[in-house]
């Protein structure tokens, strides 16, 4: 792993140690006699990893440390400070330092070892920051996100809570979007420049997922040749989206009761403690009140999770966003396509939409229009829809709900795509024959009798 190390440190013999180390490792490293020279450094120079002794002529280490903070992107550092000074340096460590190390230095392979880990946290770091950036340029419109009238307690909910450092539960089912609402909530936050790490708890095997969430030390288990950094640290100073909850094991919900107990972790087969100065989002489609009283969820876990619980609404009781939903995946995925134009869909192949029960909520529904698009040449028509949707039978409780919210335009579709034949219209409907003659007179429309 190639990277530039700033070596800070007043003892000659020492500095001379350290930089036959690290070069030899393969590391280009600069070096520095005195704080003030080292800060001359950074501020001049980029550097991926600062080593700096804490008692230091000019500007003593925590100086140091203070002031490049202030740096528009600052370095990481490890303290290298005498035995007696070790409380001193665990305090800085604490404020943001990643680590630090006791002269004289024993073992070369202890330093090695410390700055290849922290090395491996900023190019992780780096990464996660890239990805949040490229996923936040690709997010749906807030407008669309929080479409229907369903969604404005929601909308109000996570404008209240995004500005505190709450943990939030989730709740909806599958598809709902509740890992866009927790990236919403991260991008809104004072925490919205650090990571937002997403973990998914039933997709990771029970005996990987705490190596997963806390990392491991090298020989931590068979396999571990390397240690590895968890979502924890990778989190630090953001948010971490705990994903699927109530699948967690009673072990790890144990750790993880601790971590939002005491904010500190270790890693697996580590002994120091590690600060997690991170924001929890926690989600689930389960209801964790029946889980905790079925000895499957730990109730106190429950209960430090549920700080701030938001329920989110399935589509099925959002109908009247569908619309803004379907038009804005057309134009996505057909931009995605390398289409020119963006494809449209028949008012006919609309209303099925509209009328569908959507047991896979949001993400069923995006699945379709990416589906039709490719299928489609202009529009998507039914013949593009799976037979799922074809094959619905609705009913009046369904058609009345799509005429309450879409009444009038939801007739005129009707009316031009079976030119008024008032039959065909009920039945696409799926509403009696009877009631859509009231709905005709009322709206003042007019079309053919009976078939």
């Amino acid at each position: 792993m190639s990277a530039t190390i700033l070596i800070v440190e007043d003892d000659d013999v020492f500095r001379e140690l350290l930089t036959i180390i690290l070069d030899g490792a393969g590391y280009t490293v600069v070096t520095a006699a005195d704080g003030g020279e080292g800060l001359r450094r950074i501020q001049r120079e980029h550097f991926d990893l600062v080593i700096s002794d804490i008692k230091m002529p000019v500007k003593n280490g925590l100086e140091l440390f203070r002031t490049a903070q202030m740096e528009p992107t600052p370095p990481l550092f490890i303290f290298i400070t005498a035995f007696g000074r070790v409380e001193e340096a665990a305090a800085v460590v604490k404020k943001g330092a990643y680590d630090f190390l006791s002269k004289p230095l024993k073992n070369p392979a202890t330093l090695l070892t410390t700055v290849q880990r922290a090395l491996e946290y900023v190019n992780l770091q780096r990464l996660t920051i890239s990805l949040k950036d490229s996923e936040q340029a690709g997010l749906p419109p807030e407008d669309l996100v929080f479409a229907g009238r369903a969604m404005e307690i929601i909308k109000k909910l996570v404008q209240d809570v995004s500005r505190t450092p709450s943990t939030v539960l989730l709740y909806g089912e599958s598809g709902t979007g509740k890992e866009l609402i927790a990236r919403m909530i991260h991008l809104a936050s004072p925490r919205s420049d650090a990571p937002f790490i997403p973990v998914n708890c039933a997709a990771i095997p029970e005996n990987l997922l705490e190596s997963e969430l806390f990392g491991h030390e090298r020989g931590a288990f068979t396999g571990a040749i390397l240690a590895r950094l968890g979502k924890f640290e990778l989190a630090q100073g953001g948010t971490i989206f705990l994903d699927e909850i109530g699948e967690m094991p009673a072990l790890l919900q144990a750790k993880l009761l601790r971590v939002l107990q005491e904010r500190v972790f270790e890693r697996l087969g580590g002994m120091m403690q590690i600060k997690a100065d991170v924001r929890v989002i926690a989600a689930t489609n389960r209801t964790l009140a029946i889980e905790v009283a079925e000895k499957r969820f730990r109730e106190d876990l429950y209960y430090r999770l549920n700080v701030f619980p938001i329920t989110l609404p399935p589509l099925r009781e959002r109908r009247d966003a569908i619309t803004d939903l379907v038009r804005y995946f057309c134009a996505r995925f057909s931009a995605a396509s390398g289409r020119r134009r963006a494809v449209g869909i028949t008012q006919e192949a609309m209303l099925l939409l509209q009328q569908y029960n959507w047991p896979g909520n949001v993400r069923e529904l995006q699945n379709i229009i990416e589906r039709g698009i490719i299928l489609a040449t202009r529009e998507i028509t039914t013949g593009e829809l799976p037979p799922e949707l074809l094959n619905t039978q609705q009913t009046s409780t369904i058609g009345e709900g799509i005429l309450k919210n879409h009444e009038e335009t939801a007739i005129r579709a009707a009316l031009r795509e079976y030119r008024g034949n008032r039959r065909q219209m009920a039945q696409a409907l799926g509403i009696s024959l009877r009631t859509l003659q009231y709905r005709l007179k009322e709206l003042g429309l007019a079309c053919k009798e009976g078939e």
